[in-house]
């Protein structure tokens, strides 16, 4: 490896100075003396490598003989090594130790001293003996033996010019020099200045020897010789190109005469000596000739007549050789260039001449797969070439498509024929090659399908192609198949893109009647495939659960997005809310008795989600204006009502949360159609704000009501499984309520027409009242055990909020201080609350004092700092009046008053008196 490095130095020292420098001695001197030192610097790397893997090596093998044996093991060793020694006398030990030799072994590390030998002593007798401790065996630096590297390079040079074939080293590295000096000498003195003519020839003459001697050499050494053999066509089909295109020796008519030689010598070649790199390199050729040697003149007719005689070379050599690789490059090549040809020059006046080689094409490749086919061993008599087989008609027939410039009815015939021959081949093969006819007989179902959309409307085209998918599937579960099976569901997603073109197309323009039209139909057919197929998956049991499920879901998608198309379509927008309901609850009842049947869980989530989605769709009758007890609402909460319950009932034997989410999604729709149906009542009846809020929050805090007090009343039909899911439902109303206790906290309240009263105010009953609920619900054994423990805290907190939004509620309706920013500015308002929360502060000191209660009189201690800061931070601006003033003094006899009834907190239990 040196030596070519060496070399490959050289070489590029005498092009660098030779191109750069002119002088080829110092280039080749300066490449040699790198090359060395490359050489040496990758030698040297190489043996630091292996010295490291020693040292790693040696270091584990050290290490592994260090380890400690076992304790009883080393006692009992040393005990037997000293009886020995003390039984033994000292003249024959030292006889026994000069007989021994002392040959030592090599080692890579110096050896460790030996422990000094063991000695009986007198008390050995009556003691035990007690091993030594282990030898403690250590690793000494590594010493620098090696030579410098100045020593190491002069020595490594020694051994390359006195070792191995020196002569032919000297004598390579001369030589090179030589010839670069003796080809830079002659091109500045110019000798090599021949005519172009000369230069292709002698370039022709040398690949034709090389060419001659590759045949020479073929059955010594078959793979040089097919190398080379290779290698001179091309340089000749190069020759011949550079001949025409770069210096115009040839015309074209000879240029691609010799092209079509070489390319036909190549295929002879290929096929005599079963050598595929030769015919995949003429096939290369023989499709890039006509581009490179063409001159612009665009007579398709002979350019597509060369590539028919090219494929049918094609198909005579697979007559004779099974060769994919040449069969796939015939195919991509044809097309290809076909295709390209015919966007950028054809025109519908050429279809006469264009269409006999595109057929004559299809029928090679049609052959091809059907040759090979027959010709295979009966181990691999079920190979098929897909790409051969489908691509082939596939390409066909959208080049077909695009000759016949969108023409349906032509187009509907081609599909037709193509269906026929399908049909022939498929029950001429199907006894004898198995999978190439069932192969065909897909083609031949899916052109005779394709042949309806092009014939019929595209409606009755999704039509037909969802049924005929569904029954594809069914055939190919019923006979366990799976090219059927997958037919049948291209087949319905091809129902589909044949909807959305009709679509598209503005084919439902003109539909007048709801439901019962053309598109309504068109894709609840597309549903009614997809759930049959799904179903059929079902019933299969090794059938994949996600296929069912994607089935499923895609039907779903059509039967909603059909259901909504006719709604938009059809309803005036203020009945849209009742007629979404309907679906909803045409939705559920199928899918919830499809869910008792099949046991799906996809099912079930559809019916249960089709409940809960009543929630949005309860709440868009009041945007609507539309009521929810009356006229078409009350028809929709009716069909709602009744496909709540057969859903429920079909899914209360389920184990999942199914259940669950209908019952909480179906009570709470009930709930909210409540709140809708009593607002709207409200504001007929032209009440106050805080009576319209009163009235809307009244079915929450009724249903959150019912759920703690009375869960029975509103268990069905889940009845006893409801107490499994009673905690959830509690914590959703309780999250609802607390959002509307705490967004109560900025209403103004208006009791009109009654006049206002503190505590009485609708908005304030509605907050003790959902106060009052999540008092009880915190000490329910369904609430969360996290949120009961802090009970005390957050009624508190709730109940701090409430009296500081009653007492700015009061000042504002009582006091006629605006609702707004200027409320806080108030001295009033500031004057309320000091009141307010100091009567707080102190009833906090005085019950937790009397009820030795710790907690709530550091509760009321915590709110009278909050007072006194308050006082020293805001009231103290308001001095200069009565009501500032009035804050100061009240705040100083409350205080006065603790300090007489409660001076100091209580104690705590198991706490003594202080001496």
């Amino acid at each position: 490896m040196g030596f070519l490095i060496v070399v490959a130095a050289c070489i590029a020292g005498l092009f660098v100075g030779g191109t750069f420098g002119g002088n080829i001695g110092f280039g080749f001197f300066g490449g040699l003396a790198i090359g060395i030192a490359f050489a040496q610097l990758r030698s040297l790397s190489a043996r630091v490598d292996a010295l490291g893997k020693q040292l790693d090596a040696l270091q584990r093998a050290q290490a592994a003989r260090a380890e400690t044996p076992p304790r009883g093991a080393d006692t009992a060793a040393a005990a037997a090594r000293a009886t020995a020694a003390a039984a033994q006398p000292p003249a024959a030990t030292a006889s026994t130790e000069a007989a021994t030799p002392t040959t030592p072994a090599p080692a890579l590390v110096d050896p460790t001293p030996a422990p000094p030998p063991l000695v009986a002593t007198p008390a050995a007798t009556n003691t035990p003996a007690t091993a030594p401790p282990p030898p403690r065996i250590t690793i000494p630096p590594p010493r620098n033996t090696q030579p410098d590297p100045l020593q190491r390079f002069a020595a490594w040079l020694k051994r390359w010019f006195s070792e191995g074939n020196v002569p032919v080293k000297v004598g390579m590295l001369v030589l090179f020099a030589g010839v670069a000096a003796l080809l830079k000498y002659a091109s500045d003195e110019g000798w090599l200045r021949l005519p172009i003519e000369l230069r292709l020839a002698g370039v022709a003459l040398a690949a034709i020897a090389a060419l001659a001697f590759g045949w020479r050499e073929r059955e010594r050494r078959s793979g040089f010789a097919r190398a080379l053999q290779g290698g001179a066509i091309g340089v000749l089909l190069l020759t011949v190109f550079a001949a025409f295109r770069l210096y115009h020796l040839l015309p074209a008519g000879a240029a691609f005469a010799l092209m079509l030689v070489l390319v036909a010598g190549a295929g002879v070649l290929a096929v005599l000596q079963d050598a595929l790199a030769l015919a995949v390199l003429g096939i290369l050729a023989g499709f890039a000739a006509p581009i490179l040697i063409s001159t612009g003149s665009g007579d398709h007719v002979v350019l597509f007549s060369y590539y028919a005689l090219l494929n049918l070379a094609i198909f005579a050599i697979a007559w004779m050789r099974a060769w994919r690789v040449l069969n796939l490059l015939g195919f991509f090549f044809t097309y290809a260039i076909g295709t390209a040809w015919g966007v950028l020059r054809y025109d519908h006046v050429l279809f006469a001449s264009t269409e006999p080689f595109l057929l004559t094409y299809f029928a090679i490749y049609l052959a091809i797969p059907i040759l090979n086919a027959l010709r295979q061993a009966p181990a691999r008599r079920d190979v098929v070439d897909g790409t051969l087989v489908f691509g082939n008609p596939l390409v066909a027939f959208a080049l077909q498509a695009a000759l016949l410039d969108g023409e349906r009815m032509p187009l509907a015939w081609s599909a037709l024929a193509l269906a026929l021959v399908y049909v022939v081949l498929a029950a001429a093969l199907i006894q004898r090659r198995r999978v190439l006819g069932e192969s065909f007989a897909v083609l031949a179902v899916g052109f005779a399908t394709l042949a309806v959309p092009l014939a019929l409307s595209a409606r009755s085209t999704a039509c037909t192609f969802a049924l005929e998918g569904a029954a594809l599937v069914w055939l190919g579960l019923r006979e366990q198949r799976r090219l059927p099976r997958i037919a049948g569901l291209a087949l319905q997603a091809l129902a589909a893109l044949a909807f959305a073109w009709a679509l598209s197309d503005g084919a439902a323009t003109n539909e007048t009647v709801a439901i019962a039209n053309g598109s309504c139909i068109g894709a609840l057919l597309i549903a009614l495939a997809a759930f049959a197929s799904a179903w059929l998956y079902h019933r299969r049991d090794d059938a994949r659960s996600e296929l069912r499920v994607l089935l499923y879901l895609w039907g779903l998608a059509w039967w909603l997005g059909a259901g909504v198309r006719e709604i938009d379509r059809f309803v005036a927008a203020p009945q849209r809310p009742a007629a979404l309901l309907a679906l909803v609850a045409l939705t559920a009842a199928p899918a919830a008795f499809a869910a008792r049947r099949t046991r799906a869980f996809a099912t079930a989530l559809t019916a249960a989600l089709a409940l809960a989605a009543g929630v949005v769709i309860a709440l868009a009758f009041d945007d609507a204006d539309l009521r929810p007890f009356a006229d078409w609402g009350l028809a929709a909460f009716a069909a709602y009502a009744l496909a709540g319950v057969f859903a429920l009932t079909q899914l209360r034997e389920r184990n999942d949360f199914t259940p669950a989410l209908a019952q909480i999604g179906w009570l709470w729709t009930w709930t909210c159609a409540a709140t809708v149906a009593l607002s709207q009542f409200a504001n007929d009846l032209q009440l106050g704000a805080g009576w319209q809020v009163a009235f809307t929050a009244s079915p929450v805090l009724a249903a959150w009501a019912l759920a703690l007090l009375r869960p029975a009343w509103i268990a069905a039909p889940l009845a006893t499984r409801f107490a499994q899911w009673r905690g959830t439902l509690l914590l959703l109303q309780a999250v609802v309520a607390t959002c509307l206790f705490l967004g109560l906290l900025w209403h103004a309240g208006d009791a009109a027409p009654l006049p206002y009263l503190p505590v009485l105010d609708p908005v304030e009953l509605v907050q003790l009242g959902a106060f009052a609920l999540a008092a009880r619900w915190l000490a329910d054994r369904d609430a969360p055990r996290d949120i009961a423990a802090r009970r005390a805290l957050l009624l508190a907190g709730g109940g701090f909020l409430f009296v500081t939004a009653a007492t700015l509620r009061a000042t504002h309706q009582l006091g006629g201080i605006p609702w707004d920013e200027h409320l806080w500015s108030s001295n009033l308002a500031q004057t309320s609350l000091t009141v307010v929360w100091s009567v707080l502060g102190v009833l906090g000191w005085v019950i937790g004092s009397r009820r030795g209660q710790r907690a709530l009189w550091f509760a009321g201690a915590v709110l009278m700092g909050v007072v006194l800061a308050k006082l020293l931070l805001v009231d103290r601006t308001h001095l200069g009046n009565l009501f500032g003033i009035a804050s100061f003094i009240a705040y100083g006899l409350l205080c006065t008053v603790i300090g007489y009834f409660a001076p100091a907190p209580p104690r705590e239990a198991g706490e003594g008196v202080a001496p």
